[in-house]
């Protein structure tokens, strides 16, 4: 054999780390620093897998070999070609078998100390779960409250700025965590991505020093919290952010102008509310919009809509928050949030 295997233990000890799997499988998630250089692409995977199921596995492994080859070639000759002698790759695929082993069993022919991963990304996947489950409860959470348009994102942002330790949930979940909280041009990512960031972010944390999180609830848009986290989050002390209403919406127009640049993104997120709220309500709200009344719409959404709902869920679901300790500043600027930032007492 031309070629040795690794396991994860040992990412480190290699100068590139290369997923040879689809282009699909790979945006789905991947190891973390690894590239694509896939050795059959979404369609030819698809082939393939359609002659293994229907015709044979004989002559699906003919045409992907034809297939893997042409591709293998493309990629050290496009890609690798300038790797000196002594470039240490470790290929990976969905479990380790044919596709990274083709690939490591070329190069290592070449010369290169070439590894594959063993059991591929799926021992990979199998590590996040595990460490999903396992971290948090090691970790020495602090769980910052405050109803919609008090900025905890933004104080998150501060509190890292002066050394604090944080998790941005709602940064890795690229979703401001409202029933209006999709980013224009920005999807979200797979759950699995998600949670392979998210793991990311964890492991990084020293258990000696207070951890700093947003309250959610158990979705961020389509995304889920893992259980572990979620329960932890559930019994930390808490902080409260508590922003004078006129602040609150100041915040909310400035956070959310690309609603008002473009009023036709906002108007199928009011009709997503329609299980509340009868219909007048509806189209009192969007009559607001078309009258470009956005003050007034983001101040009765807070009355009516969040402020209850944040009442309601964060109240039953954090054990400590109504212990928590109140954090009042007068606006959300930069400078203010982190004076606040700075109290000795966090």
């Amino acid at each position: 054999m031309f070629f040795k295997v690794a396991n994860l233990a040992q990412l480190s000890a290699f100068d590139e780390i290369i997923d040879v799997r689809s282009p699909a499988e790979f945006a789905e998630d991947h190891i973390p620093g690894a590239i694509n250089c896939p050795v059959l692409d979404n369609e030819e995977r698809i082939r393939v897998g359609t002659l293994y199921c229907q015709q044979s596995p004989f002559e699906a492994r003919k045409v992907g070999a034809v297939l893997v080859a042409r591709n293998i070639a493309h990629h050290i000759e496009t890609r690798f070609h300038d790797r000196p002698k002594s470039w240490r790759p470790l290929i990976y695929c969905w479990r380790g078998g044919q596709r990274s082993a083709s690939m490591a069993l070329i190069m290592g022919q070449i010369g290169w100390p070439a590894h594959q991963l063993e059991h591929g990304y799926k021992a990979y996947r199998h590590q996040v779960i595990d460490d999903l489950e396992r971290v948090p409860a090691g970790l020495d959470f602090r769980v910052l409250c405050g109803p919609t348009g008090s900025g905890k994102s933004r104080f998150l942002a501060a509190l890292a700025r002066n050394g604090h330790q944080v998790v941005d949930l709602e940064g890795i979940a690229s979703h401001k965590g409202s029933v209006l909280g999709n980013l224009p041009d920005t999807p979200q990512p797979t759950q699995k991505r998600f949670e392979t960031l998210l793991r990311q972010q964890l492991l990084k944390l020293s258990p000696s020093r207070p951890v700093y999180i947003e309250a959610e609830s158990r979705t961020i848009g389509r995304l889920s919290l893992p259980n572990a986290l979620l329960e932890r989050m559930r019994t930390a002390p808490c902080l409260l952010l508590e922003v004078p209403m006129a602040e609150r919406v100041r915040f909310l127009l400035r956070d959310y102008d690309y609603f008002i640049r473009k009023p036709d993104l906002l108007l199928p997120q009011i009709d997503r509310l329609k299980s509340h709220y009868p219909r007048e309500q509806l189209e009192h709200w969007k009559n607001l919009i078309y009258e470009g009344q956005f003050p007034g719409l983001v101040a009765e959404l807070l009355e009516y809509h969040y402020d209850p709902l944040y009442c309601r869920s964060t109240g039953k679901h954090f054990a400590q928050q109504d212990r928590a300790q109140v954090l009042r500043p007068i606006n959300l600027s930069d400078d203010t949030l982190d004076q606040t930032a700075q109290l000795g007492y966090l």
